[in-house]
């Protein structure tokens, strides 16, 4: 990991940290399918136009765009609509939390799918860490009652989802990363639009307020477009281990977010599994095993 793919890893956390923060606010007054379409929909119109500003156009294949709709399933539609319905009933904060067991499922299906991603010591030592810090940031306490047991296994599935789609993203390097964006956010609106059709009916729905388009378009243009033309460069440089380090990082900036404009407690359990997980990025890149080793 390079300083460059380091400061790439700190905008995506940002970048991916601050959709919690946006959901939250989204399901509070539309269904959770209509918000990830909307979502997914902005971003991915906005992404094809960019895509023709640039002078490319998107691959015609039958077979690729089949492979982009797989690729949107696992790695957009089925975690995003999982993840907003989970923060119908935990926090945004413990939503993030949550997702940060991604690296659980990413590494053993890159273990076990791929040639080049196999696990080792140092990976296994920060998979380990970064767990125990989710389990001191969740706590005992976050469990009790059904409600929240649903919401937050939601979020455990839709890691499980990117756990997959991370590792099936891998076929995707021989694209531009901005081909393989759209081409990802556009198979996954083509999935959502009827899905949410048939669940939310959002002909019935009330017009949202300008805050409301505000936040979608937020989540649409930064959260979603940008994030994801950054995703692919880095699946393209350092693999899909490396990149779901993000998930350790975005609890820091969902928390802070949540406390900040949402009211959600930062604590010192918080603050004490941040720092376990911040051990367990030092061990999955390698660092914590050279200082324990010495020169």
């Amino acid at each position: 990991m390079s300083a460059r793919n380091w400061g790439l890893l700190l905008l995506l956390a940002l970048l991916w940290g601050s959709s919690f923060f946006f959901y939250k606010v989204l399901v509070a007054v539309l269904p959770p399918v209509t918000v990830v379409l909307g979502r997914v929909g902005i971003a991915a119109v906005a992404m094809n136009l960019w895509l023709l500003a640039q002078g490319q156009v998107m691959p015609r294949s039958p077979l690729l765009w089949a492979r982009f709709l797989l690729l949107g399933l696992l790695n957009t539609a089925i975690p995003f609509v999982l993840i907003a319905w989970g923060e119908t009933r935990i926090t945004s904060g413990m939503a993030s939390i949550l997702n940060a067991t991604t690296p659980i499922f990413m590494v053993a299906v890159a273990h076990w799918g791929t040639d080049d991603e196999k696990l080792s010591l140092g990976k296994s030592a920060g998979i380990v860490l970064g767990i125990a810090g989710v389990i001191v940031l969740v706590g005992p306490e976050a469990f009790r009652g059904a409600a929240y047991i649903w919401g937050a296994l939601a979020v455990v599935g839709a890691s499980c989802a990117y756990g997959f789609g991370g590792v099936y993203s891998r076929r995707f390097k021989d694209l531009s990363p901005l081909v393989a964006a759209t081409g990802q956010i556009t198979g996954g609106a083509i999935i959502l639009l009827p899905l949410s059709l048939m669940v939310d009916r959002p002909w019935n729905l009330a017009m949202p307020g300008w805050q409301v388009w505000a936040s979608l378009l937020a989540i649409a243009l930064v959260n979603t477009a940008l994030a994801y033309v950054v995703y692919f460069k880095m699946v393209a440089t350092v693999g899909v281990t490396y990149i779901s380090l993000v998930t350790f990082l975005i609890p820091i900036i969902a928390l802070l977010l949540g406390a900040a404009f949402l009211g959600e407690s930062v604590t010192a359990q918080a603050l004490a599994g941040m720092a376990v997980i911040a051990l367990g990025l030092a061990a999955i890149d390698g660092r914590l095993l050279r200082l324990f080793r010495g020169p």
